[in-house]
């Protein structure tokens, strides 16, 4: 009887979701990203993110493949590129990104930084941004490592065509400043 009236109350509580909280309200996709547009409901501006989901995500001290996101956002108008995994991948102080977008030259100890609960890491520098950026737009996979002295190397690969998409909505309160062409 009490599982009768816990599934009860369960279901007249999901109609009372609210749809500004949601994550699927307002969502379009963009290859396998996911593009959420939304008003904020205190200042009445844009909320923009694009989401992208990976189930292969592997960490040196997990058995198993382990789920991971990729986020592009503004946060206080300015634009992040946000990782968020599932288990600890290092400390702010000991570790350091590489990355790589399909054949292209890698990139190695990128400028980023481990959030306090050590299962989330950002780009927020703008160069650092700005070149991430214009090499997601045209590529279609992108492998980044973390190595952390206390927490082991983690790995993720992301397929990320229809990037420029996303890139486009979820970027559009704050552009990125397109990375000086480098010479070869």
């Amino acid at each position: 009887m009490r599982c009768v009236a816990f599934i009860a109350v369960a279901l007249l509580l999901s109609g009372c979701a609210d749809p500004y909280v949601s994550t699927t309200a307002n969502t379009v996709s963009s290859g396998e990203w996911k593009i959420e547009r939304q008003a904020d409901r205190i200042t009445g501006n844009a909320i923009a993110s694009a989401l992208l989901r990976t189930r292969n995500s592997s960490h040196s001290g997990e058995d198993y493949a382990q789920p991971a996101q990729l986020q592009l956002t503004c946060f206080e108008r300015n634009p992040v590129v946000r990782f968020s995994f599932e288990f600890k991948i290092g400390s702010d102080d000991n570790s350091a990104l590489g990355y790589r977008f399909d054949a292209k030259p890698g990139r190695d100890n990128v400028a980023s930084r481990i959030l306090l609960g050590y299962t989330v890491l950002v780009i927020e520098d703008k160069a650092a941004v700005g070149q991430f950026i214009d090499e997601l737009v045209n590529s279609s996979m992108l492998y980044i490592r973390i190595r952390s002295l206390n927490a082991g190397r983690t790995t993720a690969e992301f397929r990320v065509a229809g990037a420029a998409s996303a890139v486009q909505a979820a970027l559009a309160e704050c552009p990125v400043t397109p990375a000086a062409k480098r010479t070869t």
